[in-house]
């Protein structure tokens, strides 16, 4: 049996986890060792990979980045996620707010010592990264355009300190990166209608709180249409292996998505449209195995024995 110490510790500590969404984190740090192992260091043995310490580094700093990032996003929206997530706003409200701010610099501090042991070029990459999370915690995410931007941008900045770390700046890279910020992007928006209620009482001055919903749906429509480009690129002028088949289902999936975008006036709608893109996201993260990776290096094998 429990005591009930025990049982409030064990709650914190899952509250702690619900505010750095550990799930999110998992997933991402799974899309960092396999888009390294099929996409940045195809020339590479899997394995090597995978034992590179200073890639580990490379992925533990930036997974304790983002979770401080959660944290003092957090922070800022405790008032916002109150309307808009009561439940799990509620949840998040058993670890103080004190204890956020100190677990959020305890972890960048611990990100920059350990992205200090790599080199002083990537300890300044991710305070950099630390300060533009902030910053847009603190001002961007008030603003249209602006802030929706900026957060996808800060979603695929992790994958981009690890291109550096491997210097291979192959043209496929970036049409992966293209279409992964594309789909955040529309993710982002989506989101802003999902929490209209929640900004319009806060003075979150995001695309459907300023200029209304169908203009946001217009943007979104737009933004959806833009995918078409580093789909094709990818399925035309680049050989990803058996990863053609996830790029022809996400088109389909996008097309039924704007048809039920179109249709959506109910928060609940905007919920189901933000869970569709979640599921493209993660979807393309484990069907990234399904490249073939011989054709980035011209024949060279992934796994040399």
């Amino acid at each position: 049996m429990f005591t009930r110490k025990t049982k409030l510790l064990l709650m914190k500590i899952f509250s702690l986890f619900s505010v750095v969404r550990g799930y999110n984190i998992l997933i991402i740090v799974i899309a960092q060792y396999l888009s390294s192992i099929f996409i940045l260091a195809p020339e590479r043995r899997a394995l090597d990979v995978i034992l590179d310490w200073r890639l580990f580094i490379l992925v533990i700093a930036s997974t304790l980045t983002i979770a401080s990032g959660y944290i003092i996003n957090n922070f800022y929206d405790s008032e916002k996620d109150l309307i808009n997530r009561p439940n799990k706003s509620m949840l998040d409200r058993l670890v103080s707010q004190q204890t956020k701010l100190k677990v959020y610099f305890g972890l960048n501090f611990l990100a920059a010592v350990l992205a200090l042991i790599i080199s002083f070029r990537a300890a300044m990459f991710f305070a950099v990264y630390i300060f533009l999370i902030w910053f847009y915690s603190h001002k961007l995410k008030k603003y249209p355009i602006i802030g929706n931007l900026t957060a996808s941008f800060l979603a695929v900045l992790p994958f981009f300190g690890i291109l550096l770390y491997f210097k291979n700046f192959y043209h496929v890279i970036f049409a992966h990166a293209t279409f992964l910020f594309l789909l955040i992007l529309i993710r982002e928006m989506i989101k802003d209608l999902e929490n209209i209620k929640g900004d319009v009482a806060n003075n979150y001055q995001t695309i459907p709180v300023r200029y209304g919903e169908k203009t946001s749906k217009k943007v979104i429509t737009v933004l959806t249409i833009s995918t078409i480009i580093p789909v094709y690129i990818l399925i035309e002028k680049f050989d990803v292996g058996y990863m053609d088949v996830y790029f022809y289902v996400a088109f389909l999936a996008l097309i039924a998505f704007l048809a039920k975008l179109w249709q959506s006036n109910l928060h609940s709608d905007y919920v189901h449209l933000h869970n569709v893109l979640k599921v493209l996201i993660v979807s393309g993260v484990f069907c990234i195995v399904l490249i073939n990776p011989m054709v980035l290096v011209h024949g060279r094998a992934i796994l040399r024995i």
